[in-house]
């Protein structure tokens, strides 16, 4: 059974700005099966708002009709999770408890996500989720 993951906006985005590297890996072990993306409302919209940003977009190799098409197709093989309770893990950036909250709904084994430093200094701790960068992630999978 593949790993249930969350794959951070951050993975992401740096997986549709560069054409090579661990980040676009884990969106292709998604898209192969080899991993299952998680996804939430919150989650949801902040892929939606950073795509929509034109500046940050600008750098992109691909139009903003191809990234909705793959933002479209990445989501159509994640698995949506309703959130109904509040963990609030209490992380230093506020914006980044709805993924332990996504995570910890959905029983994902690992949030992937290149902010180590913020995601694994919550109040509250999980044991069994692991927060990975891309590359650790990588180097679990078979």
């Amino acid at each position: 059974m593949p790993p249930r993951i969350v794959v951070d906006t951050n993975v992401f985005i740096a997986a549709l700005l560069s054409p090579s590297g661990s980040n676009r890996e884990v969106l292709r072990a998604c898209l192969l099966g080899k991993a299952v993306p998680l996804m939430g409302a919150a989650l949801f919209h902040e892929y939606e708002d950073l795509l929509g940003r034109a500046e940050l977009m600008r750098k992109c190799p691909i139009t903003a009709k191809e990234r909705r098409l793959f933002l479209a197709s990445f989501l159509s093989l994640a698995e949506w999770i309703k959130v109904y309770y509040l963990w609030r893990p209490n992380l230093p950036d506020e914006g980044d408890n709805h993924l332990i909250e996504l995570a910890i709904a959905g029983a994902a084994g690992a949030i992937v996500t290149n902010n180590l430093g913020d995601l694994g200094r919550g109040e509250l701790r999980f044991p069994r989720l692991n927060i990975l960068t891309p590359h650790q992630f990588l180097s679990h999978l078979p």
